[in-house]
């Protein structure tokens, strides 16, 4: 108990020291505008039932108080719900609804209705959203203000998320955090580091980077399609990911099953399909989450010691994100459950893709 102890505090002190101090805040856009002329924009929404959020997407993607030319591209991707009619509501030039044409082999949903839509596209940025993002009126104007003032390639943001009921306020700041533990947002930002990745609710990019990588078909069948993006577009040119003050997500995730859900549908697929990794990154989980805590409640001396300063150091570590959501410290001692919880969902993932379910999504299976 006291060397697993030992070398869990130990992995906590690099990790709030070193590790790109992925635990910090995080970067954040205030309100800006673009340099004069601003360039021309096409945001392109892929749409598969979303006929909860479509509308209030799109309305604020109309009210985007942008000086230069605005485009909105929607595709309406197999929908079987009311999102057709939803779209058709809308009368304004600047909207372009195209239906989704069938899926090709070998292309992940999402991304062939992306690809769609680009084609019909004729901005200088591409703004790549999801169709569950409600925006404030600057925040295009924002993003290109960020792209013009850094060279930047590729800007990304890690929208707001929903955080009102009970599983979510349990479990979807734990999401963001072990998502900036995957990729610290400063070396994402650190064009010396080879660490790259993107929030897929809010990708803006240049057409030219775009065209550089070989479009949205060169990562067809990708199924993490964010980071891999931000992964081929950093090998050639700059990205910037931070978190957003001026978009929020409005899908709900009202029960803990939701959330379990989002997880298993990719965490195998992160983990490249790996027994070997799977293995590690639950030993990993254990070492980094568990130990702490059980040395604290179960250890003597200098084994509770060291769980009491590794838990300490997780509390501290959650502390910004707790306050970025507005939610109380109280929940901080409890990450270990909630570090549980994502353990279970990664090992249920894997369960899934050998049970042959694979990634279920919107209907779609993908093997």
């Amino acid at each position: 108990m006291l060397f697993l102890a030992a070398l869990s505090l130990a992995v906590w002190v690099y990790l709030l020291l070193g590790h790109g101090h992925f635990w910090q805040a995080g970067p954040s856009l205030p309100p800006n505008r673009p340099l004069a002329p601003a360039p021309s924009v096409t945001v392109v929404v892929p749409a598969r039932d979303e006929e909860a959020s479509i509308g209030r997407c799109v309305t604020a993607l109309l009210a985007q108080d942008y000086p230069g030319t605005l485009r909105i591209v929607v595709v309406n991707d197999d929908s079987q719900d009311g999102t057709r009619q939803v779209l058709e509501s809308f009368v304004d030039p600047r909207l372009t609804v195209i239906q989704g044409a069938e899926r090709p082999r070998g292309w992940s949903g999402k991304l062939w209705a992306l690809n769609q839509g680009i084609e019909a596209a004729d901005g200088a940025f591409l703004l790549l959203t999801d169709a569950d993002i409600e925006r404030r009126p600057e925040h295009v104007s924002t993003l290109v203000a960020k792209a013009q003032a850094g060279g930047f390639d590729m800007v990304s943001e890690m929208v707001a998320l929903n955080c009102a009921s009970l599983a979510e306020r349990a479990l979807v700041p734990a999401f963001v955090f072990f998502f900036a533990l995957l990729y610290p947002f400063a070396l994402v930002n650190d064009a010396g580091s080879r660490v790259a990745a993107a929030a897929g609710g809010t990708v803006l990019i240049r057409a030219t980077a775009l065209a550089r990588i070989g479009g949205i078909a060169a990562m067809r069948g990708a199924l993490i399609d964010d980071v891999t993006l931000a992964g081929l577009v950093k090998a050639q040119g700059r990205i910037w990911l931070g978190h957003s003050q001026l978009a929020a997500s409005i899908r709900p995730y009202p029960r803990a099953l939701d959330v379990w859900r989002m997880v298993t549908r990719t965490a195998y697929v992160q983990l490249r399909f790996s027994p070997w990794l799977l293995a590690g990154t639950v030993l990993g989980m254990v070492l980094v989450w568990l130990v702490p805590p059980a040395a604290a409640l179960a250890g003597h001396g200098l084994a509770r010691a060291a769980g009491l300063l590794g838990w300490l150091a997780m509390i501290v570590a959650y502390t910004p994100t707790l306050r970025r959501f507005r939610l109380s410290l109280a929940w901080a001692p409890f990450l270990p459950l909630v570090a549980l919880f994502y353990t279970a969902a990664t090992v249920g993932s894997a369960a899934d893709h050998f049970r042959g379910r694979g990634v279920m999504w919107k209907r779609r299976s993908y093997g």
